[in-house]
């Protein structure tokens, strides 16, 4: 991919806004987060299939009306925060940028490919810079795992990284939440659930990830770990592998990793420079067994990790858990944070020098 060029910034004034997808889970974090962070809107769009036109939001003491997705939407549009699925994403994310935005891409529809850069804030900020028009917001439980892994990686080479996740109803969108809500209350009365949102119940249930299969006996969003991580981190060759698991949470996923690095790390080094990284909150208490849970992340920013140790089986790895909150960090706050870098170049060239000499370090 090309070296950043600082000059693809957003400019420096009040901003032509859309919201691709505002009625859905994602969307409706987007519109909060826009107004809770401050973000110089001028104009605010929304976005939508054809059956929400017409409809009404509540935003910032306004009431907007929502709008049909089509060409002539993204006139005098500077940026485009889409949340709206693959396929929306793909017809309409070139067309946005054809007309000048910058289109920040909450699906997977862009991430892998070469010409767009998947972009974590804190990790790799200078990749925004190398845009094109489009830039991908990466898969929720690769965000909230990089996170953990670029402080650590920063000091020594990774090796091998083993997850396993437990992931919220929320990853499946707004429908799934409300499934989730409504056969619980089934279960506790005494009926039998049955689930149209999802393959299965999810109420006092968990089963593993319902993304397609492939013929490597992994699933999709099990791939979208590897495949996303490798190349937000610029480690290409980093072996990773996923299992992951739908649990009956509302809207925090959970994550343990075992991480494998080229020497050994010490436990104590590791936890310094996690209690010190951005959008990182350590949650550590042996004596009280008390650690990260979802219920510590939902609605907030940070992801949590804690219970980091040596793990006993490999002298060079360490075992860690984290929680992070999947429509905020795992996607909104993201793409939010992403325009807001685009938004000021000095601080992301900042940011980038820091990523570096913490790697030199």
């Amino acid at each position: 991919m090309t070296s950043p060029d600082f000059n693809r910034a957003l400019p420096q004034r009040p901003l032509h806004v859309a919201v691709l997808g505002a009625t859905g889970a994602v969307g409706q974090e987007l519109l909060a987060l826009l107004a809770e962070r401050q973000f110089p809107v001028g104009r605010l769009t929304l976005l939508a299939s054809p059956r929400s036109a017409g409809q009404t939001l509540p935003w910032n003491g306004q009431t907007l009306t929502i709008e049909p997705v089509s060409a002539e939407a993204f006139t005098g549009v500077d940026v485009v925060l889409a949340s709206a699925g693959g396929s929306v994403s793909k017809q309409w994310a070139p067309v946005a940028a054809a007309a000048g935005a910058v289109v920040i891409d909450n699906s997977s529809a862009f991430r892998l490919d070469a010409d767009v850069p998947l972009v974590v804030p804190e990790v790799n900020p200078q990749d925004a810079f190398r845009h094109n028009g489009v830039i991908a917001n990466p898969n929720c439980t690769t965000i909230l795992m990089t996170l953990a892994l670029a402080p650590l990686a920063s000091r020594r080479p990774l090796r091998r990284v083993i997850v396993s996740t437990y992931q919220s109803a929320s990853g499946a969108g707004a429908r799934a939440m409300e499934e989730l809500r409504d056969l619980s209350r089934t279960v506790l009365d005494g009926g039998s659930p049955e689930s149209s949102v999802l393959p299965y119940s999810l109420a006092f249930n968990l089963f593993l990830h319902n993304s397609p299969l492939q013929d490597n006996a992994y699933c999709e969003e099990e791939l979208k770990m590897l495949h996303e991580t490798r190349k937000i981190m610029g480690l290409p060759d980093l072996r990773v592998s996923a299992t992951c698991v739908r649990v009956p949470v509302l809207r925090a996923h959970s994550e343990a990793i075992n991480i494998e690095f080229e020497e050994p790390f010490p436990v104590e080094e590791a936890r310094d420079l996690l209690a010190q990284a951005p959008g990182v909150e350590l949650i550590e208490d042996f004596a009280s067994n008390r650690f990260p849970m979802p219920t510590d992340v939902t609605g907030r920013d940070p992801v949590a990790v804690g219970r980091i140790r040596q793990d006993l089986s490999e002298p060079n790895a360490l075992e860690l858990w984290l929680c992070g909150d999947q429509i905020r960090k795992g996607a909104a706050l993201n793409a939010i944070q992403i325009a807001e870098l685009l938004l000021n170049p000095s601080a992301a060239r900042a940011a980038a020098a820091a990523c570096s000499s913490a790697g030199a370090a």
